[in-house]
């Protein structure tokens, strides 16, 4: 199933997708996309996000793989929901897209094994988690400006069940900047996988219910500029619209 959080006359409602491409509220009332206010489907608890987790991205970048998971933090000011807007610092000379694969955590989990990592998965949703490059101090070590700034992080537009999605390490990733092709990738390239992922983190912290984690973004992030309209699509997921201002 997928879902999401909207706001429709004055109101915060639950919404399902419709066959018909409108989206039913859980008042029962249809309505179009355009006429909601799209909130980010979840309310993130700790958001883990990851850097260099594409083979492609990496060698893009000339950076040898990393030899274990690079992550970072985000707070929850970065979310927005789907056709917000996000704001291009007037000092910035580039500004970048992700398209990433969020998975959000369902239960609590520690020491979990990869064998059963997806046992904890609750569903998936997208993410376009901008970088401000100019801040960046480097790959490694990407500081609080690159990737914290407000509404720099659309997600959604739908939660999307986990038992929807057969195999969330075989799904096409593609970007959009003005209606033109600029980014295009699988999951299946990441370096380290969900599994991975979750039993790497859980490792060491407690996961908690409504964590999410950002997995990485493949090759192809290129500049964009006021006035762009951005949509990061993942296979099963959506298509995730923002405009940038």
């Amino acid at each position: 199933m997928k879902t999401a959080h909207v706001a429709y006359g004055g109101d915060i409602h639950k919404a399902t997708y419709e066959q018909d491409n409108t989206i039913r509220l859980d008042n029962g009332q249809h309505v179009a996309e355009e006429d909601v206010v799209w909130l980010p489907p979840l309310e993130p608890k700790t958001c883990f996000a990851l850097g260099l987790n594409y083979f492609d991205h990496a060698s893009e970048l000339d950076f040898k793989a990393p030899e274990e998971p690079l992550v970072f933090l985000k707070g929850p000011n970065t979310f927005i929901g789907h056709l917000g807007y996000t704001k291009r610092p007037e000092d910035v000379t580039h500004m970048h897209y992700e398209c990433e694969l969020a998975v959000i955590v369902g239960k609590q989990a520690k020491h979990v094994s990869e064998k059963d990592a997806y046992d904890y998965v609750s569903g998936y949703t997208i993410a376009n988690d901008y970088a401000f490059r100019d801040y960046l101090e480097n790959y490694y070590r990407p500081n609080l400006r690159v990737k914290n700034r407000d509404n720099s992080t659309p997600l959604g537009p739908w939660f999307v069940d986990a038992e929807d999605i057969s195999d969330p390490m075989k799904l096409q990733i593609r970007t959009y900047v003005n209606g033109e092709s600029v980014q295009e990738g699988s999951t299946q390239d990441m370096i380290f996988g969900v599994p991975q992922l979750i039993a790497y983190l859980s490792g060491f912290m407690t996961l908690n219910k409504g964590d999410v984690i950002l997995t990485g973004t493949p090759k192809g992030t290129v500049d964009t500029k006021v006035g762009d309209k951005v949509i990061t699509e993942i296979e099963g997921l959506g298509a995730l619209s923002n405009t940038i201002i």
